[in-house]
Parts: C-alpha cells; sequence; structure tokens
C-alpha cells in the first residue's frame, strides 16, 4: 500500500483544526479588503475633490474619516488572524511531538541498538521544530500573502483591466523563479539537516563518556571530529545562502522595479493622447507596489519550508515504523512464573547467531543463574525474555502459553528488572521506585527500601524519601543507586525477577545486604540471574553455563565444581585458587 505523500500528510494534522483556520482564513478576508480600500479612497479624494473646484471638506473629512476606519479594522483583523493562525500552528505541532513521542515507546528495540541517542531526539526536539516554522511562519506567510495578491489583482482589473492583464505575467514569472530556487536549495537543505544531526548525535556520545574523553586525551581529536561535520554544515549552508540571496529580493526587486517604470512609460504615453486620471494613476501605482511585498515574504519563507518539509520526511519516517500497541493490561492475571526455553535460536543479523538450539525451564519459586563469558548470550536470553526480540526458532513459554501470542504490556506487567548499569530518574527518591505506580503507596516504597537496606542511608539524607536526584542519579554512589534500583523491581512486587549483573557495581559490604535480601524475595518467585560475580549464585537451584550461545554445562553449584569444567575454572580463577582443574 503507497503511503500518502508528506504535503497531504501535514495538511491532515492541519485540517483537525479546519474550522479555526476557516475562521482565519475569513477574518484575514476582511484584514485584506480593509487594507486595500485605502488607495482607492485616495484615488476619490484626489479625482473628485482636489483635481476639480470643490472646496468642500465635509466629504473629503468623511472620506478620511473612513479611510482611518479600515485601517483600525485592518489591524484588529490581522491580529485575531495571526493569533488564531499562530495558536493553531502551535497546537498542531504539540499534537504531532506527542504522537512522535508515543510511537517512539512502540518502536522495536532494534531500531534503537542501530540509530545514535543523539539523531532520536533531534527528530523529537529540531525536527518538529522545524515543521513548527513552516505552519507559523510559511502558512502564515503564504496564505496572507495569497489573499492580499488576490485583492490586488481585483483592484487593478477594477482601475485598468488593460494594464493588469499586462500585470498578470508576473506570477508565473515568479513561480518558475521559485520552482528553480526550491530545486537546487533542497539539495543543500538535505545535508544541512544531516549534519545537525549527526552533530546533535556526537554532542550526546560526547557528554555522555566525557570521563573517558578526558581520561584518554582524546578533548583534540573529539574536536576534530565535530569540526568536519561543522564545516560541511557551514559550507553547504553557505552554498544555500548563495541560492537564495540571488533568487529572492534581489530579482523580485529588479523585475519590480523595471514594471513600475513600464507602468508609468504606460500613464505617460496614455497622456499625450487622452486625459488620464490622476487618482487611478496614483491607485495603481500604489497597488501593484504592493505586489512585491507578498512575493519577497513568499520567497522569505521558502528556506523554513524546505527545512520543514526535509525535516517532515524524517519524522514520518519514524512514524512509518512497525510499532507495538500500549495495550491495558488490567486484566491481566498474575502468573504463577514458570519459564521454560525449547530449542531456541537468535541472531541480531541474519546468519549470526547468538544463541544456539537454548533449551531449559525456571519453575516457581527457582533461582537460575546464567553464566559465561562476555558475548556468550546471557543478556540474549534476558532480551528474548523480556519480548525486546523474538526468537528466530523455538518458542519460549511462561505458565505453557508462547510469549508471541502475549501483548508486551501484558508479558512485562509481572516482571521486575535490575540492571547492571541503574539508571535513576530526575525526581526525588519514593518516584524512582514507584515511578507513579498509583498501585504502590508510600509504605510500600519504604519496605522495599527497607528489604534491599537502602533505608538506612536514605534516612540520613536532608529529605529523606523527598531527596531530588539528578538524571541517572550521579549524586548517589554506584552501590546506592543499585540498591534503590533493587527496591524498584521489588515494589513492583514480580512474579520473575531478572537480575542483569545486578551486583557487579556494588562493594563487599553492600553485597551481603543484596544477598539476605534477595534469599527474603525471592521466595516464591521465579528468579534469573545473570552474575559475574560467582559468589553470588552459589544458593541458585541450576546454573548454566553459556559458550558461544550454547549451554556448554548446567547443574548446581556443588554439581558444576565436581564436574570440574568451564565453571569450575571461572570459579577459582575468581577466588585466586592457583590449582588447576584438569
Amino acid at each position: 500500500m503507497q503511503k500518502p505523500s508528506t504535503t497531504r500528510r501535514l495538511i491532515s494534522y492541519a485540517l483537525v483544526y479546519k474550522f479555526r483556520i476557516l475562521g482565519a482564513l475569513l477574518i484575514l478576508c476582511c484584514a485584506v479588503g480593509a487594507e486595500l480600500g485605502g488607495p482607492y479612497i485616495t484615488k476619490t479624494i484626489i479625482d473628485q475633490h482636489l483635481s476639480t473646484d470643490t472646496r468642500a471638506m465635509a466629504p473629503v473629512l468623511k472620506l478620511l474619516g473612513l479611510y482611518m476606519g479600515l485601517l483600525l479594522i485592518a489591524s484588529i483583523c490581522n491580529f485575531s488572524q495571526a493569533y488564531l493562525l499562530q495558536s493553531t500552528a502551535l497546537q498542531i505541532i504539540k499534537n504531532m511531538r506527542m504522537d512522535l513521542m508515543q510511537h517512539i515507546q512502540r518502536i522495536s528495540l532494534r531500531y534503537f541498538d542501530n540509530t545514535p541517542i543523539g539523531q532520536v531526539v533531534s527528530r523529537i526536539a529540531n525536527d518538529t521544530e522545524a515543521i513548527r516554522d513552516l505552519f507559523m511562519s510559511f502558512m502564515a506567510t503564504f496564505v496572507v500573502s495569497m489573499m492580499q495578491l488576490t485583492g490586488i489583482f481585483v483592484a487593478l482589473f477594477i482601475l485598468d483591466w488593460h494594464l493588469a492583464l499586462f500585470c498578470l505575467v508576473l506570477p508565473p514569472i515568479f513561480a518558475l523563479i521559485m520552482v528553480v530556487h526550491l530545486k537546487y536549495s533542497k539539495i543543500f537543505i538535505t545535508i544541512m539537516r544531516a549534519r545537525l544531526s549527526d552533530m546533535n548525535a556526537m554532542i550526546n556520545e560526547s557528554i555522555v563518556v566525557m570521563p573517558i574523553i578526558q581520561a584518554f586525551r582524546r578533548e583534540k581529536v573529539t574536536l576534530e571530529e565535530f569540526e568536519v561535520l561543522n564545516k560541511d554544515r557551514y559550507v553547504n549552508q553557505l552554498k544555500q545562502f548563495r541560492i537564495f540571496s540571488l533568487s529572492s529580493r534581489n530579482i523580485v526587486g529588479t523585475i519590480g522595479s523595471l514594471v513600475t517604470a513600464m507602468v508609468i512609460w504606460y500613464f505617460g504615453r496614455e497622456s499625450l493622447t487622452t486625459v488620464i486620471s490622476f487618482g487611478v494613476f496614483y491607485a495603481f501605482i500604489d497597488y501593484l507596489g504592493r505586489i512585491f511585498q507578498p512575493i519577497i515574504g513568499i520567497f522569505d519563507q521558502l528556506t523554513n519550508a524546505q527545512r520543514a518539509f526535509v525535516s517532515a520526511d524524517k519524522v514520518f519516517t519514524i512514524l512509518d515504523m512497525e510499532g507495538q500497541e500500549v495495550e491495558k493490561t488490567d486484566k491481566v492475571s498474575r502468573p504463577e512464573g514458570v519459564v521454560k526455553f525449547e530449542d531456541v535460536t537468535f541472531a541480531y543479523k541474519a546468519g549470526e547467531n547468538v544463541l544456539k538450539h537454548i533449551s531449559f525451564e525456571a519453575r516457581k519459586g527457582e533461582t537460575v543463574a546464567l553464566v559465561g563469558h562476555t558475548g556468550s548470550g546471557k543478556s540474549s536470553i534476558m532480551n528474548l525474555l523480556l519480548g525486546f526480540y523474538e526468537p528466530d526458532e523455538g518458542s519460549i513459554t511462561i505458565d505453557g502459553r508462547d510469549i508471541r501470542g502475549m501483548s508486551k504490556q501484558a508479558l512485562r506487567k509481572h516482571m521486575g528488572i535490575v540492571l547492571q548499569d541503574p539508571f535513576l530518574f530526575a525526581g526525588d527518591i519514593k518516584f524512582n521506585v514507584s515511578l507513579y505506580n498509583e498501585e504502590i503507596s508510600l509504605e510500600r516504597v519504604k519496605n522495599a527500601l527497607s528489604d534491599v537496606g537502602a533505608a538506612s542511608f536514605i534516612e540520613q539524607l536532608p529529605n529523606g524519601y523527598d531527596e531530588q536526584v539528578v538524571e541517572r542519579g550521579s549524586t548517589l554512589s554506584s552501590g546506592q543507586r543499585q540498591l534503590i534500583s533493587f527496591a524498584r523491581a521489588l515494589a513492583f512486587d514480580p512474579s520473575i525477577l531478572i537480575l542483569d549483573e545486578a551486583t557487579a557495581s556494588i562493594d563487599s559490604e553492600t553485597e551481603g545486604l543484596i544477598q539476605r535480601a534477595l534469599k527474603v524475595v525471592s521466595e516464591g518467585r521465579t528468579t534469573l540471574v545473570i552474575a559475574h560475580r560467582l559468589s553470588t549464585i552459589r544458593d541458585a537451584d541450576q546454573i548454566l553455563v553459556l559458550h558461544r550461545g550454547e549451554i556448554a554445562e548446567r547443574g548446581n553449584h556443588e554439581t558444576l565444581m565436581a564436574l570440574g569444567g568451564r565453571y569450575a575454572k571461572m570459579y577459582q580463577l575468581q577466588k585466586g585458587e592457583s590449582a588447576v582443574v584438569g
């Protein structure tokens, strides 16, 4: 099915407010009519009162009063139509930005794995802002200008239809110039938007890894890489500006001067053969001069329009990506938590399997640990269980039900997860545990923090549970952040608890607190643990040793130590034992 054009999709956003836009257009018609009445009143005063022997001032004063009244009406109408159009444009962009933000949360994790964060931010912030310029500046200018041009040509035909016909040549000429301008300008604007997106991505990455950049003295190299992007954008912006300078005000001004000269010549020639009305001459020149201001206004906004269309293409590309609907989970029953992988094979890239024929079962209340070297497939198993990806072969079931047939929201409702790198949101501590879930009371938050041993240090903070946390929780130690992440998972009371190397960033003293808390929390829950420290999983009911995407060994700690294989070697290395198991 062919997707609608960018223009049609932008119009569909505007049509939501069609009555407001129509109201603004009607007000605009009144404003244009009031503005264009001025020269005609002046013509009447010149021809009927100043060019004759009449000395009566009353009619002149009435016409002047009418002129002032029209100016006042035009001013009020222009304010009203501008307010309506601008506020409507802001509402349109607000809706588009919300649509984009909602859809981004539905997109598969693969997109975020392969797309720099800065580019995604650029789509939501910069590109929607460029589209805002289209609706606020170009749309308002274009509509106003077209209305003015229509009114001006009507007035010209009333004054002198022969000369007005000659002036009709102007719109096609300017339209041709605009087409040429748009054709060549779009090339450079597309490059400019792409470089801006790349620069945002690089800035975001540099800020995140600034300690690494400074530690390895990469400031100069990073600056040079940024300069390449910045210079490329500057060069293309300069080329686009040259096109704009040549094809906008300069050429419109030149054509305007030539046409005005031809009109003066026409009236001068007519005056040699017939008597001409000086009022008509004045009004015609006045109206003719007003033609070029709307044209210049449209030219001035063409760059904004092109930038907006390029940005809209990028925004709609994201909105066209396939995504999962965020369903309500009010009626989702709590599962027992029996997790089963049957002959699961998975690859991030076709032909490069990271998991091969994985089979295991975790019963309710059991703790299953996954160990192995980096790249062995531990995190991939968790990603599949959470529904971030789907297996290429085999099946994953919870309580005997294939997770492919479950909505992602229902799947994750009764899962809790703690990652190796704990993320805390900007807000207070109690928010970081409850995430504004109405089902989680303050008492439940405090109990969760107490269970993981975090209550002692939180209660010592100046504001206790109301203590503000900056983004990523950089004001807290890594161990404190991890404890709060544990409390977050526990507060949601999951049936399935997933710990992705959650104790890797915790010191030995804090690890003891976590181990005691986990024994209480894991009771009655299915717990899957990715472990780096093998000492933390000695009590696991089942340990799976992964090697190159396959399960190389399985069993509990005693069984695997007796086996003397990969697990035993890893355990002894971590313990610092010198003996080598044969």
